[in-house]
């Protein structure tokens, strides 16, 4: 039996069987027939064209006169690289096919050769969002906050977290040297690598206290989050502390799902292209926690899906939140696949929150604004824990 979703599929398939088949015989342009078909099925594409005469001049003039080896694979990615960069949006980068199986594995939690630390963009720079427990990172004295200056000496401010990835992971058991700053200082620090397994979420119970800590947005979030939340109602917890400190985000299915857990198939968010309302995207899977007490901790790196659930918990009324003003991502990328394997990672709409609040640059502000100072953290005390406790 062909479902809905089959036929569509089906349907969209031979429509561009017959599209190229027209234009073969036709001798028309398929660009421009794909165009105008694809849209007519809500695929957004384009037969515009670039002048790179310029490129390939640069490229044949580099050729004749450079003293030394080129490899022109890497020429290639280069330039797709600075097309994409000079769309002057830190969150549209292009990746190559190295760099697209580091981020697809960042979704899954399978890290592989790495220092065990979450990485993003702060400032444009990119810098330690926190060093996960018990790691290489971690035991280094590496701390959230510190910016990566460079990457085995090569100046890595202003490269992409996905190359910033990229050059840090390798091989179990060799070394990577980092320089980082902070506060006006750099410091060298080398780490040897470690097979890391990051997990999606963690959980703990405090006697009438649930504890969930989401560590990221990715293909286990939910089903993780939901096996946490059956087992809080289980042993009979009273309240839920959700965290959602230092999480950079990830996929919107995977804010939806953890939504899902207090909310019943309402709206999560809605996407704009300008001001037109493109997309409304409802919670999914049903309410464990719907009635339960909530507090959810965020703080400046919380970004992205982790506004999205913040956002949304707090305006329908389920959850108070704790600590520190979050990032302040309200940006939607889409990420489209490349020839050769390499991917592209594109902001294609603006998320607004269920009451239609944009958070681009601005954040959420807390309900209840808490500290936590880098003594709290080097003595091992969580003033914002404390406080969505005693709520």
């Amino acid at each position: 039996m062909v479902t809905g979703e089959k036929r569509q599929q089906l349907s969209w398939f031979l429509t561009i069987v017959i599209v190229a088949i027209v234009s073969f015989v036709a001798g028309a342009r398929s660009d421009a027939l794909f165009a105008n078909v694809a849209s007519v099925f809500g695929v957004r594409t384009s037969n515009k064209t670039i002048d790179l005469s310029s490129v390939q001049k640069t490229y044949q003039e580099l050729i004749a006169n450079y003293d030394g080896k080129l490899d022109t694979q890497k020429l290639i990615y280069g330039a797709n690289r600075g097309l994409v960069e000079a769309a002057g949006d830190p969150h549209t980068v292009y990746m190559d096919p190295d760099e697209t199986k580091e981020f697809d594995k960042s979704l899954s939690g399978q890290i592989g050769g790495g220092i065990g630390a979450e990485i993003g963009l702060r400032n444009n720079k990119p810098t330690i969002i926190k060093p996960l427990e018990n790691s290489p990172a971690q035991k280094a004295g590496i701390k959230a906050g510190e910016v990566i200056v460079k990457v085995n000496d090569e100046a890595s401010s202003d490269w992409s977290v996905e190359k910033v990835v990229s050059k840090i992971r390798g091989e179990v058991g060799t070394s990577v040297k980092l320089t980082l700053l902070s506060g006006g200082q750099t410091r060298e620090v080398s780490v040897v690598r470690q097979n890391i397994v990051s997990p999606a979420v963690e959980s703990e119970i405090d006697g009438e206290i649930g504890i969930l800590k989401v560590n990221r947005f990715g293909d286990d979030t939910v089903s993780l989050a939901r096996k946490y939340a059956s087992e809080f109602v289980e042993k009979g917890v009273k309240k839920v502390i959700l965290d959602l400190r230092n999480n950079p985000g990830g996929t919107v299915g995977a804010a939806q799902g953890l939504l899902g857990i207090w909310l019943d198939n309402q709206i999560a968010m809605t996407e704009r292209r300008g001001s037109e309302i493109v997309k409304t995207l409802r919670t999914t899977g049903t309410p464990i926690l719907g009635n339960m007490k909530t507090v959810v901790l965020i703080n400046g790196n919380s970004a992205s899906a982790s506004e999205i659930t913040a956002g949304a918990l707090r305006e329908y009324g389920k959850a108070t939140l704790v600590g520190q003003k979050s990032y302040g991502k309200g940006s939607v990328q889409i990420v489209l696949g490349l020839p050769g394997g390499s991917q592209m990672k594109v902001t294609e709409a603006r998320w607004y929150t269920p009451k239609g609040k944009n958070i681009d640059k601005t954040g959420i502000e807390p309900d209840v604004k808490v500290d936590l100072s880098s003594d709290d953290v080097n003595n091992n005390i969580d003033p914002q824990v404390d406080k969505a406790k005693s709520l």
